[in-house]
């Protein structure tokens, strides 16, 4: 389910299948089963409705921790390429040939930062973690070449940046990979069947009309997968942000 969710367009089509075979089988179940009162009647409505108000809340707060999730990858690409725009600036209170050196290294260190919310490949986003393992500890050797050189305040400053600099790239992969919890998907997915099931037992009118809501709810675990997958889908956020930063270092 976890793996699953990264893709948002088959989290659809499954969910809309299964809750969709869900409702005939509940619809099955009444015609060998059905309700002789008006009691039985009445206590499963009671029982549907009460299914359907928790798989709105269940829904309501997946949604909510989705967008949080998705507000905090926006903001940290932003952190991310504010530090490393700061730490630009700061480079250049550094000797020419190191100051030309961290440059070079933070421009490189751009290009490999915007690949990975760009890249949706999982090699070449593999490939990209590498690269930028190896560039973050290019780009502490000048640094620390710096330090021990000359231990000013201002030397200081930016090994302080530099610090800045890769704890906000740490803090945006963190941020990717939190996700919404398996278990919480597996609850959904289990009360939604539940309410499908009851819904087609309970259906007075065609199958068509009874199939609608396994396509909203389908619908709407389209849109919760789509807004917290940071790859997949057509939600995602963007690097923005960074390729801004990689422009006016360029010029």
């Amino acid at each position: 389910m976890e793996s699953l969710a990264h893709y948002p367009f088959l989290v659809f089509v499954l969910t809309f299948v299964f809750l969709s075979i869900a409702t005939i089988a509940g619809a099955s179940l009444h015609k060998r089963y059905p309700t002789v009162t008006a009691d039985h009647k009445d206590d499963l409505g009671i029982i549907l409705a009460a299914t359907l108000t928790l798989l709105a809340l269940i829904i309501g707060f997946s949604f909510a921790m989705a967008t949080n999730r998705y507000d905090e990858r926006k903001r940290l690409e932003e952190a991310e390429a504010s530090a490393t725009r700061t730490e630009i600036a700061r480079a250049e209170l550094l000797q020419p040939v190191e100051a030309e050196k961290v440059r070079k290294l933070l421009r490189e260190y751009l290009d490999q930062r915007i690949l990975f919310y760009d890249i949706r490949d999982i090699s070449r986003r593999a490939q990209i973690a590498q690269r930028t393992s190896q560039l973050e500890g290019d780009l502490w050797v000048p640094i620390r070449e710096a330090a021990a050189a000359q231990p000013t305040p201002v030397v200081a400053l930016i090994v302080a940046g530099m610090n800045d600099v890769l704890k906000a790239q740490g803090d945006a992969q963190a941020a990717e990979w939190n996700r919404i919890p398996i278990a919480a998907w597996l609850l959904m997915a289990a009360i939604a069947l539940c309410s499908t099931v009851l819904l087609g037992y309970r259906a007075r009118t065609s199958m068509p009309l009874a199939l609608v809501l396994p396509l909203v709810v389908a619908s709407s675990f389209f849109l919760i997968a789509d807004i917290d997958a940071p790859r997949h889908g057509l939600i995602h956020v963007g690097p923005e942000n960074l390729k801004s930063v990689a422009l006016g270092h360029t010029q």
